[in-house]
């Protein structure tokens, strides 16, 4: 049966072909709603199907919700397949070149009566498309550049890559004189795990400082459009960014609008009009011609509307705006909130430090509770450890922990092997002897998916596991997690009271946000972890507290936040 990934990524070919075919763009946008909704939902949209609601799904209306059922019925689509043999699907990837755009594609494949991609690009190396009607060679270097550029992006960027570039930029920007203010916007400012380009909003009274400082920023290999208040650049590595520069007392407004979501914003707007108001990037204008109000502060826009300020990870339209108006926004978990990590490695396994630096280390991070899990026996690649191996890891535990006193406390753990029967790595015996186990799945992630749920959830109710870490196994960008029925997950979760993780890697970030909040729901404890394995790494703490605040996760939804004799009292309460 399709997961929502599945369901997602074929409303985003119906769309894509549907704008090449021309049509009707509000089509074009229903579909496309659906997409991202499906992408963003708490459960899998199979469980809204057999309850007979999928029109309960945001986004899903009568043609949707039939276009859902007959792909879950029978996993194809008659309106999909109609739509194919009038618009080959491969012009759908034509779409992702820069610069060439639905009705060039269509001119071009009808014309030349090409479809892929590497065709395309002979073309316009042999000046095939010059002649084309609205085109020229102009045109063609443009699509040449294009592709090139598309063959050095690997798709949208890590959220781990992105956000210390953007903050590199932003450095640099907040040095030229005349600069009151730099913010990252976008999906990077809502803290999603992976975005599209940078965008960067800068306040300043001397825009032409700040075009030309950007444009000459290291690593830059192309300009690809510079104007008095945006411009627009490519790294080597294909990363592009743009920044938009605004007075400073229009900044407000501007980076409100320019951080999104797009349906956050519609939500603003509607208020906006109830008010008499019109919100744009600009300012917001009184609807009767009488004035327009700045703002510097995203702070005064929010106010103006009636709102309390809404945190940037909360703005997806999946209903912050109902809570503020309601007076019931979470009070989010920050990084200061963290007392504990309970998922990291030491040289007794592919660590790079030893326990004692580790845990060193942990301190100067004001940690007060760590926990060493390096890997159990199977994961040979990890160097794992052998039961006769921990017996020598506790001894050293204990005078690590004599030496360090009560600056922090150290708990032997181990990350534990799922392994492919579904089984353990350690018997039920050694796993009781642990002070705390925390049990993962890296290999056989491509099971069916009754097989790898199976698997997990008789992992959730060894009485012996205290954590699951990162749930789903993916990696970013490279791998899809493992096709978990994560409704079945999370119930399992929720009757053993077993914790789930949010990994912090930012190659992982696993549990995702829309899980964690579905988690949250269900009253599983969520637990975040560094899984470090050298003393920079305790720095991804930031990347998993985001993606929890996300979430809408509170401190108190999360164990790593709880006192020391809190956690203890949970883990004897698990037979710890």
């Amino acid at each position: 049966m399709m997961n929502n990934r599945q369901l997602a990524d074929t409303f985003t070919l119906i769309a894509n072909l549907c704008e090449i075919k021309g049509e009707v763009i509000y089509v074009i946008l229903a579909y496309r709603k659906a997409s991202e909704n499906l992408m963003t939902l708490g459960r899998e949209a199979s469980e809204y199907w057999k309850e007979g609601k999928l029109r309960e799904i945001p986004g899903v209306g009568k043609a949707i919700a039939e276009k859902i059922d007959e792909l879950l019925t029978t996993g194809k689509l008659g309106f999909l397949e109609k739509l194919k043999e009038e618009i080959p699907a491969s012009l759908a990837d034509w779409l992702q070149v820069p610069g060439l755009g639905p009705k060039k594609i269509a001119l071009i494949w009808k014309t030349l009566n090409i479809t892929a991609l590497s065709e395309l690009e002979t073309a316009a190396k042999n000046g095939q498309l010059r002649d084309l009607p609205g085109m020229g060679a102009k045109s063609e270097t443009a699509i040449l550049e294009g592709i090139a550029s598309l063959a050095r992006r690997s798709g949208r960027i890590p959220l781990g890559r992105a956000y210390p570039l953007a903050q590199e930029i932003i450095k640099t920007l907040k040095k030229v004189k005349g600069v009151v203010a730099a913010e990252p916007a976008g999906s990077l400012r809502r803290m999603r795990s992976t975005v599209g380009d940078l965008d960067i909003l800068v306040a300043s009274t001397n825009s032409a400082a700040v075009m030309e400082a950007f444009i000459n920023l290291p690593g830059v290999s192309r300009v690809l459009g510079k104007g008095e208040t945006k411009s627009s650049i490519e790294f080597t590595d294909g990363v592009r960014a743009q920044v938009w520069v605004h007075a400073p007392e229009k900044f407000g407004t501007a980076l409100q609008y320019a951080t999104g979501s797009k349906d956050h914003n519609v939500q603003l707007r509607q208020i906006a009009l109830a008010k008499g108001l019109s919100l744009s990037e600009h300012s917001l204008t009184k609807t009767n011609g009488k004035g327009e109000i700045f703002c510097a502060t995203e702070e005064e826009v929010y106010e103006t509307l009636g709102l309390p300020w809404i945190p940037p990870e909360l703005r997806e339209d999946h209903g912050e705006v109902a809570a503020a108006k309601a007076g019931k926004l979470p009070k989010l978990i920050q990084v200061k909130d963290i007392k504990a990590d309970l998922q990291m490695h030491s040289n007794w396994s592919d660590g790079k430090l030893t326990m004692l630096e580790m845990a060193q280390a942990a301190i100067k991070h004001g940690l007060k509770v760590i926990a060493f899990t390096d890997h159990s026996a199977s994961l040979g690649v990890t160097g794992g450890l052998k039961m006769e191996d921990h017996k020598k890891q506790a001894a050293e535990i204990k005078k690590i922990q004599k030496q360090l006193g009560d600056s922090i406390l150290i708990l032997h753990a181990s990350e534990v092997e799922i392994k492919a029967d579904g089984t353990l790595d350690y018997p039920d015996e050694f796993l009781a002897s642990l002070d705390l186990v925390l049990a993962s799945m890296h290999t056989s992630l491509r099971q069916p998916r009754d097989k790898v749920t199976q698997r997990m959830i008789n992992a959730i109710r060894n009485p012996h596991v205290d954590i699951i870490g990162h749930p789903t196994g993916r990696l970013i960008p490279d791998r899809e997690g493992a096709d978990l029925d994560m409704e079945a997950v999370l119930n399992a979760a929720a009757e053993t009271g077993v914790a789930l993780e949010i990994n912090a890697h930012p190659s992982r970030l696993d549990l995702d946000d829309m899980y964690a909040r579905r988690a949250k729901e269900l009253g599983i404890p969520i637990s975040i972890n560094t899984d470090s394995h050298s003393a920079e790494d305790f720095d991804m703490l930031f990347y998993g507290v985001a993606t929890a605040r996300r979430a809408w996760l509170t401190k108190d939804d999360v164990i790593n936040t709880w006192s020391t004799k809190k956690l203890l009292d949970w883990l004897k309460k698990r037979g710890k």
